[in-house]
């Protein structure tokens, strides 16, 4: 403690901020630990898991979020933490989704039953909209100057763009990481993670001065819950229906079209 209070003010805000995801990852991997050995019922433990998955990654995208506002003009540092912690999230969250149209990919993919795809959406939703009001009561403590209230409850818009070009950015993002899960599956654990990680960084790098390149409806909702209210439409349409769209566009393009045009082509060989 006496090391840190010898930090410059700037850098003893990153160290708590830093510190608190910390704390956030190893609380929910305890909480997994706890699920796996008290829930016995498969149901009531994938919902409960596919929370706190939910949850860890909501409150640490609040803070990094945070972190990147203090020095916008150098954004080296910000994309540093955010592959950073999506090694993390990738090493930690193992089974889990957290993303609705991760669920809604395995499931027109036949991967999941409808059941338990709403049972997993449910808890995302479920998630998210708790994760933001746990972020606000911490943000209340002041631990940092960054760390106040009223941060969390007024509507800061994402949306750097049109509105066309928004909906373009959170669709080819969802379009390209989407597809990258669906293609890394054979890919070591080790490697995929990483490979993963560096994909999320770039399309963060890419989109994140348009929309902030969430393509996680429900991360898009614990972020900007106070946006969604005053303008529901537009965040709707951006976080919601184009990520889905960029699924859905992954799937006919991989599963149907490209299949199509092989068989075409070899029909045309054989003629």
């Amino acid at each position: 403690m006496s090391a840190l209070l010898g930090l410059r003010p700037e850098v003893q805000d990153t160290c708590t901020s830093l510190g608190l995801m910390l704390l956030i990852v190893l609380l929910m991997g305890l909480a997994r630990v706890i699920a796996r050995q008290q829930l016995h019922r498969p149901s009531a433990h994938a919902f409960v898991l596919e929370f706190l998955a939910t949850f860890q990654l909501c409150c640490c995208t609040h803070e990094l979020q945070l972190l990147s506002e203090q020095d916008p003009a150098h954004p080296t540092w910000t994309l540093t933490l955010i592959y950073f912690f999506s090694l993390v999230h990738g090493l930690t969250l193992v089974g889990t989704v957290s993303n609705p149209c991760g669920v809604m990919m395995q499931m027109i993919l036949g991967g999941m039953s409808p059941e338990t795809g709403a049972m997993r959406l449910l808890a995302q939703l479920v998630s998210a909209l708790c994760s933001r009001y746990c972020i606000s009561a911490l943000w209340s403590l002041s631990l940092t100057k960054y760390h106040f209230n009223e941060r969390s409850l007024a509507c800061k818009n994402p949306i750097h763009t049109d509105m066309s070009k928004a909906i373009i950015t959170e669709a080819i993002c969802s379009f390209i990481f989407h597809s990258a899960l669906l293609h890394f599956q054979e890919v070591r654990t080790k490697l995929r993670i990483h490979l993963l990680a560096a994909l999320i960084t770039f399309l963060a790098y890419a989109g994140g001065s348009l929309t902030g390149a969430l393509f996680n409806p429900a991360l898009a909702l614990s972020l900007h819950f106070p946006c969604f209210d005053e303008n529901f439409y537009q965040f709707f349409v951006v976080y919601w229906l184009a990520p889905s769209l960029g699924v859905l566009l992954m799937i006919l393009t991989f599963s149907f079209f490209l299949p199509w045009l092989h068989n075409n082509q070899m029909t045309n060989k054989k003629e």
